[in-house]
């Protein structure tokens, strides 16, 4: 049986720990806090009470973490992972971080025989809690092949885009379509809503057609009902569409939709919203249209 060390047990990453167990990995956990790896213990896991812990023995690490300082910590510090995992070992960083960090970890993991993909995922806490998740995944093709009967316990779309930093780059782009997809789902809503329409049927009749999207089909009704318990929230919207504006300026591409949703959801965070799922884009613009 495969060992699979999961560090980070957030909303994305205990539902995809839970897949593995159930795919048969023998799945050992660790999170800074104590709540989520007793859940995953419940579900067939086993406990580890420091990250050097979890490693030790385990053919795969994968991590699931906030930010680009959070993994930096985790895999190059004195106790983190690169210090005590097995030569040989593959590490996959399922986080959404800085293209430039991913390159410089994996530089940092193949000093010391560790393999390294970066694979960051697309889909939202249903799309972890169902394994649909979409993998976009940067590394070497033999390392990839490696981990494919991993990454197929948690994702549905699963591609080998380049060498290490292409699965963050990538990423990068989703959030920016991702980002300019709510605040059009959002601007529709309440254009429809002033006037009086059946939002609902409209909502049914426009996923149909050519403006058809996912977040149509499966954010807008809780949009409606103005529900934002956060799948993913404005928080990690902000920090990932700072990656994308860093990346783009480093490059010299114009991304002018792209910074315009960036300040949106940067206001909307200024405004307190910041624990909302990226939904909320919507209270923007009600308040922008007077409708608050």
């Amino acid at each position: 049986m495969t060992t699979v060390a999961f560090i980070g047990l957030g909303i994305m990453g205990a539902p995809m720990a839970a897949n593995l167990v159930t795919a048969g990995f023998d799945v050992v956990g660790y999170n800074r806090s104590r709540a989520p790896v007793d859940r995953l213990v419940e579900q067939g896991g086993t406990a580890a009470d420091s990250v050097a812990d979890a490693v030790g023995d385990a053919d795969v690490v994968v991590t699931m973490l906030p930010d680009s300082p959070d993994v930096e910590q985790v895999a190059l510090g004195d106790d983190g992972i690169l210090a005590h995992a097995q030569s040989g070992s593959l590490y996959i960083d399922m986080s959404t971080i800085r293209p430039a960090t991913a390159v410089r970890v994996a530089d940092a993991a193949r000093d010391v025989g560790v393999r390294p993909l970066d694979g960051p995922v697309s889909g939202g806490e249903q799309g972890a809690i169902d394994g649909a998740l979409s993998i976009m995944v940067g590394g070497e093709p033999a390392d990839f092949d490696d981990a494919g009967a991993v990454l197929d316990a948690v994702g549905s779309t699963i591609v080998h885009v380049g060498p290490s930093g292409s699965g963050q780059t990538v990423k990068a782009a989703n959030q920016l379509i991702v980002a300019g997809t709510y605040q059009l789902v959002a601007e529709a809503i309440v254009f429809l809503e002033a006037h009086g329409v059946d939002t609902d049927a409209a909502v049914k009749v426009l996923a149909g057609g050519l403006a058809g999207n996912t977040i149509l089909q499966r954010k807008a009704a809780g949009m409606l009902r103005r529900e934002f318990q956060p799948g993913f929230r404005i928080d990690l919207h902000h920090k990932d569409m700072g990656i994308l504006l860093a990346a783009a300026r480093e490059t010299g591409v114009a991304i002018p939709f792209g910074a315009l949703a960036a300040q949106f959801i940067a206001a909307l965070r200024a405004q307190g919203h910041g624990d909302l799922d990226h939904s909320a884009m919507l209270k923007l613009v009600e308040q922008l249209s007077g409708r608050a």
